[in-house]
This record gives C-alpha cells, sequence and structure tokens, in this order.
C-alpha cells in the first residue's frame, strides 16, 4: 500500500497549534449546521408535498363538479386550492424566510468560525475519528483515496 494513502490529505489535517478542545467544538458547530441541513431537506419535502397536495385538491374539485357535485367542487376551490399554508404565506415564501434569516447567516457562521480557527478546514472532527478508529495499513482503511479516486 503506498505510504501517501496512509496519511490525511492537508485539508484533514489540523493547523499546528489547534487543541482537541478547538477541533471538538468545531465539530459540535459543524454537526449542528448539519442537522440544519436535514431539517433543511424536510423543509422542502414539505413544500413539495403540499404544492402536490393543492394541484390533488384542484384534480378533486374538477372530478367532484364533473360527477355532479357542482357546490362541493365550488367549496374546495375557493376555501382550499390555493390557500395559504400560514398566514400570507405558501411554502415556497416560508422556505425563502428559513433560507434567509436562519440557514443562510448559519452557514456564513460555522465558514466564519472555520475560517478564523482552522484556515477554513472541515470536518477536522470527523478526520481524527478517522485516523483514531481505521486500522492502518491494512486495505480498505487507508487515510485517504489514491490519485485519481
Amino acid at each position: 500500500m503506498s505510504t501517501d494513502r496512509e496519511v490525511p490529505a492537508p485539508e484533514h489535517r489540523r493547523p499546528r497549534g489547534v487543541s482537541d478542545d478547538t477541533v471538538a467544538a468545531l465539530g459540535k458547530v459543524s454537526e449542528a449546521l448539519e442537522t440544519v441541513e436535514r431539517a433543511r431537506g424536510h423543509l422542502y419535502s414539505f413544500h413539495q408535498l403540499i404544492g402536490h397536495a393543492d394541484q390533488q385538491l384542484g384534480e378533486a374539485a374538477d372530478a367532484l363538479q364533473e360527477a355532479g357535485h357542482v357546490e362541493l367542487a365550488g367549496r374546495l376551490r375557493t376555501e382550499l386550492v390555493g390557500r395559504n399554508v400560514l398566514c400570507g404565506r405558501w411554502t415556497f415564501q416560508v422556505v425563502e424566510e428559513f433560507d434567509d434569516h436562519y440557514w443562510s447567516p448559519l452557514r456564513e457562521h460555522e465558514r466564519s468560525v472555520r475560517t478564523e480557527l482552522v484556515e477554513g478546514r472541515r470536518h477536522l472532527f470527523e478526520a481524527k475519528m478517522k485516523e483514531e478508529r481505521r486500522t492502518h495499513g491494512r486495505t480498505g482503511h487507508e487515510a485517504r483515496p489514491s490519485e485519481g479516486e
């Protein structure tokens, strides 16, 4: 096995003078961002599901009208089709507000903390954990891929 694969890539090595406590604290910031990224994915799922449900309600109103239930179809169309999910907001507006007022600032702060403390390097906590847990010198446990992988 090539020895260069036994050493983590430079971007996954902590700069000189950075303590374990700093790496652990940065790991917590990164973990919080990852949790918010997952929540954002759920928010986008909610956005798409509500949009799909609105389309389905429109189709249901059409089917009710075609079946002769004009009044019920009209109630669905006027009361639910196109209705705001929150006061004054469709889900795209909720997503935009979340992105602008929480997700984007969190990403900027996470990047700023990394830049100030570890030259912008990412996942140093995980890289440290990998070095501690992998079996050095064993195939399938390399520190990094070979060139071109």
